[in-house]
């Protein structure tokens, strides 16, 4: 690499720290913090008004920097983000949580590629927003952008529906367990409910926190880990997308519809699962209650969220508002009904599948 692109490279990297420890600040503030937006919702949003303001004054030079972010820096955030995970939190919920995460995740998954063919949307498209919807929201999506390798944008429109109904549900939630709609569920029952409906850790966690603030009855903990569970579930769905789409881009080859593609095996994958083994060794070793109690682990757990941002923020960067008209209202559509899904289908089977298991 020349000097040249060296130092077009690290100015690139450098735009994208700068804005996001911007978007880590904002994310702080009260009013902001109130709504449960992280720093990675906060730093794609700062990438757009990027985008859609001064992109075009910026050197070319610069993309590389913004393509590593999105590349090399995603795959790595990924990996540190099983330092949130132990295998001892799967065994505390149990069985049930475990069962009610799995039918959710394949079924939110399913249930979008058939509405998604329906609504004539482009594959892409469609299995960003429905692994948004279906595992753990931004980070998610992140995930299967490294598999799907689809273009920025869709990307971005992808998140932008999890923030939208994911921040709708956080308010629905709490305010349906007040009225009393949910009283048909136990407290256990209402927080695996949560855990395994609700888009992103951060909706998780605010909702729970809503229903119960002292955690008394253990819904927002039991919420949390529950969500967690369906995050561990993000390795094996990102190997077995990676499998299918070399299949179909192969099938497609022999018909004479496309170029070939090789398997396309997410190793980010395995590096997340061999990070929570490690995880839990160290939780053991440690003799910790909680993943926050292993030593250096809440500052891993900043990085981590600090190079997801910067991987979002770049993201937005390549997001303009002529993209997101050329995509139209079908993703939202999409994500609206998914929604749907989540909110009655995840209540029946939390009734039905907890109370079998209990």
């Amino acid at each position: 690499m020349s000097q040249q692109n060296l130092k077009g490279l690290l100015s690139g990297i450098a735009l994208i720290a700068v804005l996001s420890v911007a978007a880590y600040f904002i994310a702080q503030i009260p009013a902001v913090k109130q709504l449960s937006l992280s720093p990675l919702i906060v730093g794609i949003v700062l990438g757009m008004v990027l985008a859609n303001t001064c992109r075009r004054f910026m050197p070319v030079s610069w993309e590389s920097g913004l393509k590593y972010c999105t590349k090399r820096v995603l795959r790595a955030g990924i990996v540190l983000y099983g330092f949130r995970l132990t295998l001892t939190d799967v065994a505390s919920v149990g069985l049930p949580a475990l069962m009610v995460d799995t039918i959710i995740v394949c079924g939110t998954l399913l249930l979008g590629i058939v509405l998604g063919r329906m609504l004539r949307m482009d594959r892409d498209t469609t299995l960003m927003t429905a692994t948004g919807s279906s595992i753990c929201g931004a980070a998610a999506v992140l995930g299967a952008e490294s598999v799907v390798r689809c273009e920025g944008h869709k990307t971005a429109i992808a998140v932008s529906t999890v923030v939208l109904f994911g921040t709708l549900a956080m308010f629905l939630y709490p305010i349906m367990y007040r009225a009393g709609w949910l009283s048909a569920l136990s407290d256990t029952q209402v927080a695996i409910y949560t855990g395994s409906t609700l888009h992103e850790v951060a909706h998780v966690a605010g909702a729970g926190n809503a229903m119960d603030p002292t955690d008394t009855l253990h819904i927002a903990a039991t919420a949390t880990i529950t969500k967690m569970i369906r995050v561990m579930l993000l390795a094996p769905v990102l190997v077995v997308m990676g499998i299918l789409l070399s299949r179909s881009t192969a099938s497609a080859s022999r018909d004479g519809q496309g170029g070939k593609r090789k398997i396309t095996i997410p190793w980010f994958a395995f590096g997340f699962i061999a990070v929570i083994g490690l995880n839990t060794l160290l939780q053991q070793l440690c003799g910790a209650n909680t993943v926050h109690d292993i030593p250096a682990n809440r500052a891993i757990e900043w990085v981590d969220t600090f190079m997801l941002t910067m991987a979002m923020t770049a993201l937005g960067a390549d997001t303009t508002i002529d993209k997101f008209k050329q995509a139209g209202a079908k993703p939202f559509l999409l994500a609206a009904m998914l929604f749907v899904w989540l909110v009655a289908g995840g209540y029946l089977l939390t009734r039905l599948l907890v109370t079998a298991a209990c």
